[in-house]
């Protein structure tokens, strides 16, 4: 991803318009018009302000590359390590049909899973539409969370299948599911625009040539 596509996934997920972004940088509106262009490229001094305004690092922005790689995450402990707790927690959890809890709500399903100092909770109501969210803490500090919204589209649907496709994620889409997953007659897919520290993202299951589930999902870090 080039600095001009990761500057308009920031600016977009923050819900700025150019003119806004311009504007808390003290900058015209044509520079951040060039910058997303790529056209051009904004100065040092410009450099830190974005990355301070979007509270990604220099490194990030002006290097290319999967965000995780280059993210570094301050006193959490790092995206990496982050990235990876969250996945063992997954497959710990829902995904893994493991570590049920007592609900925390009423009505709700709810899983926990703890390792080293970090806890990872999933709380989710509902059945074939259902809405949920998973958060994680590090030495008692929450760090990271994800909300997500859900439905069963078919009675092809499988529970399973979906658990699977969420085993396997890896470290460098560590959102919810792979891009793609696939086995037998059901297709996993998986979309996100941005990165760790602040993404949204969709996910899809297909039967044969029918679409049976979908869920949208968006987090980020906790600051």
């Amino acid at each position: 991803m080039t600095f001009a596509d990761k500057l308009q996934v920031l600016r977009r997920n923050r819900g700025y318009t150019q003119e806004e972004l311009a504007e808390g940088l003290h900058v015209s509106r044509q520079a951040v018009a060039k910058w997303e262009a790529g056209q051009g490229f904004p100065d040092i001094a410009n450099l830190v302000a974005i990355s301070e305004l979007f509270h990604v690092t220099v490194d990030y922005l002006v290097k290319d590359g999967e965000c995780a790689a280059a993210l570094q995450c301050g006193e959490t402990g790092g995206l990496e390590e982050l990235a990876a707790f969250r996945l063992e927690a997954s497959r710990n959890t829902y995904a893994g049909c493991a570590n049920v809890c007592p609900s925390t709500r009423l009505d709700s399903h709810d899983y926990r899973y703890e390792r080293d100092g970090y806890v990872y909770h999933d709380t989710y109501v509902g059945g074939e539409q259902f809405a949920g969210q998973e958060a994680i803490w590090r030495a008692g500090a929450a760090i990271y969370a994800m909300n997500y919204l859900g439905r069963v589209l078919d009675q092809r649907f499988s529970g399973n299948f979906l658990k699977e496709a969420l085993r396997a994620a890896t470290p460098e889409y560590p959102y919810r599911g792979p891009r793609f997953y696939q086995a037998g007659e059901y297709l996993y897919a998986s979309k996100v625009t941005g990165d760790i520290a602040w993404f949204q993202g969709f996910e899809e299951i297909y039967c044969g040539s029918e679409k049976v589930y979908e869920c949208f999902f968006h987090g980020g870090l906790m600051r």
